[in-house]
Formats: structure tokens, sequence, C-alpha cells
């Protein structure tokens, strides 16, 4: 148990100190020796932080959250059915095409991102959101297809031909029973693909333009400048940042284990 408090207190002392940095005024920030706990409590900073003139923070925060729940969105709309395909049926080039996937997983769209640019701007879609929703869904269908594939290969083809006896069409066996079985699975890809849209980005950086449609990461840099940073910013957005994280990991958490059983109670 002692252990276990030390390894919590290890990983939130970065949070606690980011947290206190945004309740302090710039000077006391910048002050040696430095304090721990602010001499003055400022909670006017995480209202005026909102307003500041180097980014529209509103839009930032809108983009961010809907750049990632519709990435999420489509990584499952496609990877659902692919992984439970590859797993459930054996077709020529099924090898290839699962290799194929995995050797995507090694790219990062700060590797192609001058291409990504170049083409998107040939499509009219550069400074948009649709193009980042494609980025971030390309660069993370890979590992959800994966994650998800194995789940659905631990399931036995048993339960399939018993639902199918009983009248079941392959979608129906898809959705109502091997979906809540492989749910599981399902969280993984939907945490991993969620938190990988949210944090992403270089290619928000170059693909994103207009100061109000790019997302928190990339707003940000605009507190951080040459020769004057607002750290009290910095501080404050990186926790409104991580607050959306948490509420998903609250709210997934407490259906992760419910899923495990819930497809076979029939």
């Amino acid at each position: 148990m002692i252990a276990g408090f030390l390894v919590a207190a290890i990983f939130l002392v970065p949070y606690l100190v980011m947290l206190f940095g945004s309740l302090k005024s710039r000077p006391e920030i910048l002050q040696i020796p430095p304090t721990y706990l602010p001499n003055e409590w400022h909670f006017d900073n995480y209202v005026s932080m909102w307003s500041t003139p180097e980014t529209p923070l509103p839009q930032n925060l809108v983009s961010t959250i809907v750049i990632s729940v519709f990435a999420t969105v489509l990584v499952l709309v496609v990877a659902v059915p692919a992984a439970y395909y590859t797993a459930r049926f054996r077709f020529p080039g099924r090898l290839a095409f699962l290799f194929l996937v995995l050797v995507t997983q090694m790219l990062q769209p700060a590797v192609l991102v001058a291409g990504l640019f170049r083409q998107f701007l040939a499509f009219g879609i550069v400074d948009t959101w649709l193009a980042m929703i494609l980025v971030n869904a390309a660069f993370n269908l890979a590992f959800a297809v994966w994650i998800m594939h194995s789940f659905f290969a631990s399931v036995p083809k048993e339960v399939d031909e018993a639902a199918q006896i009983d009248g079941a069409g392959r979608w129906t066996v898809l959705f109502r029973i091997n979906l809540p079985l492989v749910w599981p699975g399902i969280v993984t890809a939907i945490i991993f693909t969620f938190v990988a849209a949210w944090n992403e980005f270089a290619a928000s950086l170059v693909i994103l333009s207009t100061a109000g449609n790019q997302p928190l990461s990339v707003a940000l840099t605009k507190f951080i400048g040459q020769y004057d940073s607002a750290w009290q910013y910095v501080f404050g957005v990186s926790i409104v940042a991580i607050v959306p994280v948490i509420i998903l990991f609250a709210i997934i958490e407490k259906r992760l284990v419910g899923g495990l059983t819930a497809g076979s109670i029939k």
C-alpha cells in the first residue's frame, strides 16, 4: 500500500505543480526561489485566460472536442467490421492485410505532414476540421483494428453459430452478441484514439492555420513567446485540457468490467 501511494504521488506531483502554478500571478511564477503554494490565490486566471488576445481559447476547445470525438467515431465505424471480418473469416491476402495494418502503425503524422498538407490542399479541405478528423482517424485505425481483432478472435465461433441457428443475421451476431463480449477491446480503442486525437500537435500545427480552428495542443504554444510567456495561462489551459480525458476514463471505466460477460448471459 505504501508503495502504491508513493507511485501515485510521483505521478500526481507534476499535475499539482501545474494546478498551483495556474493559480499564481506571473511575477510569482518567475520569482527565485520559487514558491510551492501561491502567496495569493488568483482564481481569476481561469476566467481571464478565455479572453486573452493570444488565441480564441473557447473556439480552440470546441475544435479539439469536435476533432477528437468524430475521429474516434470514424475509427470505430471502420475498425469494428474490419476487425470482426479478419477474425472470423479466412480470405486470400488476410495475413498480408493484417501485416499492412501493422506497418501503418509505425508511421506518424509528423513524418507525413508535408505530403498530407499537399493532398488536402488538392482536395480543398486544408484548414478544416474534416482534414484533422481524417488524419487522426487514419493514424489510429491500425491500432484499433489490431486490438479488436484479438478480442474478436478470442470469442469462440460456436457463439456465432448458435446465434445463427436461432435465426440471427450476420449484423445481428456482430452487434448483439459479439460487441458486448469484446467491450474491453472497444474501450481500449476508444481511449487510445480519443487521447491520441486530443493531444495531436504536429499535423494540426501545419494543416490548421486559422487560430479558431486549431486545437488546444497548438493554442497552448501561443502563450509562450520569444520575450514573454504567460505561464499561468499555460498551466491553466493544461489543466483544462486534462479534465475531458479524466471524464472519459471515469465514464468508460464503469462499463469496462460489465462488458466482459454482458453478451453471454443469454
